[in-house]
């Protein structure tokens, strides 16, 4: 290696350590998804909705459900409460909040509005009205990838300078799920719809419908459960590997590091296949349970990225590594 790329790497991750990794080159998934397309066309029959995700959605609402209702009764703050809301709820709500990215992109239904309301139903078990809001949020993180102001999913400079020593990135993977809640409104407010509304009324009516016949605990166990899901939990490891950046040398045909990891592991039993992240962004319409049969197909395109081995191992490493914090994105400035 040339001492001039070795200083051009060098430069690359101190970048990476000070600030955030810009980037002036398109997103890594059209063009991936393009070439695949060119190599494998039969990868289009993969696209269209998957019917048994709401049969999942629905298995898991009674799971929640029936939890909840069996907790009425149990003190908060015992290890029966706490346990289950650890181990059953916070692995359930994780569950739903990936089931609702299933349906933002169309994937439980044929029709786009059936869609939206099955969304709502999903919701219940959050606690909290998410799916009508989550839905654009999410689609600007496909459509601009890392653009400043537009992908909320991108940490603000203020969260990334004063959450970078080991004590501030612990506070965040604790909070995360708070951050992703107030960071996007903060960052690009949306107008307020028909949608968020009948996903407010409807969330408002059912908490109100559940502590009326059955207490202040199955609430409290469902809210759990979701704050739970977005913190120290394996399953939560996920928001973390997806796009942080943990190996800093330049990517191939890019003026920047890898920004999409993909991960294999067991856990994706759990959450709709969201590991298989690479896969969903290079074809956003093809469901969940047909992304392995995509890898498959096309595993040269996907066999030399980085992976994560273990969702547990990226929080961990997130929070102890110097050289992982939350300026570890590539960001991409908007096109004016």
């Amino acid at each position: 290696m040339s001492s001039t790329t070795t200083a051009t790497a060098t430069d690359a991750m101190v970048s990476l350590e000070q600030d955030f990794f810009y980037s002036y080159t398109e997103e890594p998934h059209r063009s991936r998804r393009q070439a695949i397309m060119k190599a494998h066309p039969e990868i289009g029959k993969l696209c269209g909705h998957e019917p048994l995700t709401k049969y999942v959605v629905l298995a898991v609402l009674i799971l929640q459900f029936g939890t909840a209702i069996y907790l009425r009764d149990t003190p908060i703050f015992s290890a029966r409460f706490l346990g289950l809301a650890y181990v059953i709820g916070a692995t359930a709500n994780q569950n739903i909040f990936l089931a609702i990215h299933e349906i933002s992109h169309n994937l439980a239904f044929k029709d786009a509005l059936i869609n939206r309301y099955f969304a709502i139903i999903a919701n219940l078990p959050i606690g909290l009205p998410y799916s009508a809001a989550f839905r654009p949020y999410h689609l600007d993180h496909h459509k601009h990838l890392g653009v400043d102001g537009i992908d909320t999913d991108v940490p603000t400079r203020f969260e990334a300078v004063f959450l970078q020593n080991v004590l501030g990135k612990a506070f965040f993977a604790t909070f995360q799920i708070l951050f992703y809640a107030i960071r996007p409104m903060m960052i690009k407010a949306q107008p307020f719809t028909n949608l968020h509304a009948a996903n407010l009324l409807t969330q408002l009516g059912f908490d109100y419908c559940l502590v009326t016949l059955f207490g202040w605990k199955p609430l409290i166990y469902l809210l759990m459960s979701s704050f739970l899901a977005g913190s120290l939990h394996p399953c939560a490891g996920h928001f973390i590997a997806e796009h942080y950046v943990f190996e800093q040398a330049l990517s191939a045909d890019s003026d920047a590091p890898t920004e999409t990891y993909s991960y294999y592991g067991i856990l994706n039993k759990f959450t709709y296949n969201v590991g298989y992240h690479n896969e969903h962004h290079d074809f956003p319409f093809i469901p969940w349970t047909r992304l392995p049969k995509l890898r498959a197909i096309a595993h040269e395109f996907y066999d030399e990225l980085p992976q994560h081995s273990s969702w547990s191992y990226v929080i961990w490493r997130f929070i102890t590594d110097d050289r992982v914090a939350l300026f570890s994105r590539v960001k991409r400035k908007p096109k004016v």
